[in-house]
């Protein structure tokens, strides 16, 4: 290599490593201007930057796989609807089909060109999860999309500078958080506008026209780099597949990993077919959990974007409940969306056993209430927490850890400041995961007391209460999750439920499942 070529090779890096500080200011505008406290306080939000072939060329450190990985789908689909040659200075895109965005109605996916002196260089993509679209509220019991919320296929939220306020109108008028969605979406304008100014100081600096030749050189660098580790992966099909609670009766979930030389398939044939309630999850959410699952698991350390996400490829028959086709409910799509990572697991484990764990409590147990405060407003919030996670190899499983959403659990002073429910009770569940050589994580205790004068509804969305995460090698399984009232009444995993006045909400989250044979316990005789 020339001293040239050497030169240009460091200053690329450089620029790269600017590209990756410009996405995370992106990403922290978004959690800090953000109305939703899902967004807000935990972090549900994705970020990242795209070439004109619509390649994801870097994402932020802050934000979730769920909407990262679907998101370096979605812009393919903006593209198609608006071509390069017809996107103009002041344009930005907007859309929250679970289709064509994240799996549901409740992310609205923006799109910004990003122009620098009077060329077309790159465009800003961003996610957020909204608290209310309209319909039956965030969970599982409409059937199908239309029960859900509001639908809108992307469109122009802006022409030309121009902010396109009947669509502002039609928003505001189909939800029961007006204020709330409204400034959600100038959150999200507002974080690619961050992006766009951090993009055009950096190309200034540089002397750059464009980003093209620097996303290549990404892409390459990274594909190339991914390529030389799957080139030390075995060659063959794997299986696994697991049973989980679903909606009023069980779904199978069950995957194939094959390996060859230069990608990776999974195929979720021989899953359960679809669900008549919003359990159901699109094809690019289940892709997204598989892909981050595979570059978790394998390709740790290498970045993750399209030079590496392009040697995945995610496959299920039509009639498959991951692979839901419109106008199929998919509400609460992440509960077996974020199950997926487990199921790969369980393929990898038969040739890379040391690189994986064993089963956790994996999906979020989102806590959704409806209902009005003191002052009669009305309210809709998710309270997010997690469960353990599963025992890794050679380490214990990781207590009350959002795997593999990576979102963080909402603060309890936020929470009850805003709506009128006391919590009398959020501790660590002592022992709840899996007995083993490594412990599962352990989940939570809570008790959230319901001190309005009204009923207010929980929208429960939970999983792993009839069949919890399993242990490995001789390891224990974890504690199943439970969802009830303080008098001993059981509430279901999912579905409406009310919480009358006075009424204490139970909630434990399930541990992680232990991995290898217990020590014995020698304090016993």
């Amino acid at each position: 290599m020339s001293t040239d070529q050497g030169l240009n090779k460091l200053r690329m890096q450089v620029q790269w490593s600017r590209l990756l500080a410009i996405v995370e200011e992106q990403a922290q505008a978004l959690l800090r201007t953000s109305f939703s406290t899902i967004v807000r306080e935990c972090g549900d939000l994705s970020t990242g930057i795209f070439d004109l072939k619509g390649r994801m060329i870097t994402q932020a450190v802050t934000g979730t796989p769920g909407h990262v990985n679907t998101m370096a789908a979605s812009v393919q689909h903006f593209l198609r609807y608006f071509p390069i040659e017809t996107i103009a200075p002041g344009d930005i895109y907007v859309t929250n089909d679970p289709w064509m965005g994240t799996g549901h109605l409740n992310d609205f996916v923006v799109v910004t060109p990003a122009f620098h002196e009077d060329r077309l260089v790159a465009l800003l993509c961003c996610t957020s999860h909204l608290m209310d679209v309209g319909g039956m509220g965030y969970g599982p019991d409409g059937r199908d999309v239309y029960m859900e919320g509001f639908c809108i296929p992307p469109v122009k939220l802006a022409e030309r500078g121009e902010m396109n306020l009947l669509l502002m109108d039609v928003i505001k008028a189909n939800t029961r958080l007006p204020v709330e969605t409204e400034g959600d979406i100038y959150s999200l304008v507002n974080s690619n506008e961050i992006g766009i100014r951090g993009l055009r100081a950096m190309l200034q600096e540089f002397a750059l026209a464009d980003i093209a030749a620097l996303a290549d050189y990404i892409c390459d660098v990274t594909r190339a780099t991914a390529l030389a580790r799957l080139a030390e992966l075995p060659r063959g099909a794997f299986r696994y597949e697991m049973e989980v609670d679903g909606y009023r009766k069980p779904v199978r979930l069950a995957a194939c990993v094959t390996v060859e030389d230069g990608s990776i398939n999974v195929d979720f044939a021989g899953s359960s077919a679809p669900s008549e309630y919003g359990i159901n999850v699109p094809l690019t959410y289940a892709s997204a959990y598989s892909t981050f699952a595979l570059m978790s698991a394998l390709m740790p350390g290498i970045p993750n974007n399209s030079g590496s996400l392009d040697l995945f490829t995610v496959s299920a028959p039509e009639v498959c409940i991951l692979n839901a086709q419109r106008p199929a409910p998919v509400a609460i799509r992440h509960v077996l969306g974020q199950m997926l990572p487990d199921v790969v697991f369980g393929c990898l484990r038969q040739f890379a056993p040391e690189k994986v764990p064993a089963e956790g409590a994996s999906c979020l147990w989102n806590i959704n209430l409806q209902g009005t405060t003191h002052a009669g407003k009305v309210f809709a919030t998710t309270v997010t927490t997690n469960g353990g996670t599963g025992a890794r190899p050679g380490k214990n499983g990781l207590s009350v850890t959002s795997y593999p959403s990576g979102v963080r659990g909402t603060p309890v002073e936020v929470l009850e400041s805003a709506i009128p429910m006391t919590f009398w009770k959020k501790e660590i569940r002592q022992g709840s995961g899996g007995a083993g050589e490594w412990r599962g994580g352990d989940g939570v205790d809570m008790l959230i007391e319901n001190v309005s004068g009204s009923a207010i509804t929980l929208l429960a969305a939970f999983d792993r209460i009839d069949y919890p995460p399993r242990g490995i090698d001789g390891g224990a399984a974890g504690a199943a999750g439970y969802v009830g009232l303080s008098d001993g009444t059981p509430l279901l995993g999912k579905g409406a439920q009310q919480i009358q006045p006075r009424q204490t909400l139970v909630i434990r989250t399930p541990g992680g499942g232990g991995l290898g044979t217990p020590a014995p316990d020698l304090t016993r005789g």
